[in-house]
């Protein structure tokens, strides 16, 4: 048997078997990030080392072949997302603003350094589909209309997802002001 099929039938085996721990792995990697899920770094990886099978000599320790590679691509992805986010920070700041304007129900000139820290947590804790739609909407500007037709989930759906999401940073930042207070 040659090294791409040997290569890639090890591959292929590993990662049926595997998917659900790489994920997991991944995510535990990268719990903060809002710039990608951890299915789509796998799934980067995957492609990645697929593509190249051929050229790789045997590949003896699959598992040891395949989270170098992830965790070298998780390495990748942490450097970008710091370059992005010192880049955006400032925008995102803003937005953070008028954001804890609205859920605090105060001026900006009243915001703590600890309210904002308290929102982003809040706001990364948010289980994915409404991290994502407060993330997409409320900083990085899409409309609803832009989502629906890159996702193909339905408009009423991701205005749902986003109500339901800013009720729960409301409960949640509400008992954290009570906590203080």
């Amino acid at each position: 048997m040659n090294h791409q099929s040997e290569n890639s039938k090890k591959l292929n085996e590993f990662f049926n078997e595997e998917y659900t721990s790489l994920k997991t792995y991944v995510g535990s990697k990268l719990k903060s990030s809002i710039y990608w899920e951890p299915e789509d770094i796998v799934q980067d990886v995957a492609l990645k080392l697929f593509a190249g099978a051929d050229r790789y000599s045997p590949i003896n320790n699959v598992a040891g072949f395949v989270y170098r590679a992830i965790k070298n691509k998780v390495i990748d992805v942490m450097r970008a997302g710091s370059k992005q986010m010192i880049n955006d920070k400032n925008q995102n700041e803003e937005k953070l603003a008028i954001l804890a304007e609205s859920l605090y129900e105060t001026t900006e000139s009243e915001h703590t350094e600890e309210m904002k820290d308290t929102l982003k947590k809040a706001i990364i804790d948010l289980k994915p589909p409404y991290r994502d739609i407060i993330i997409a909407i409320d900083f990085e500007g899409y409309t609803y209309k832009e989502i629906e037709a890159e996702t193909g989930i339905p408009m009423g759906t991701l205005m749902s997802r986003r109500h339901r999401a800013i009720s729960l940073l409301y409960k949640t930042l509400k008992s954290k002001k009570e906590i203080i207070n």
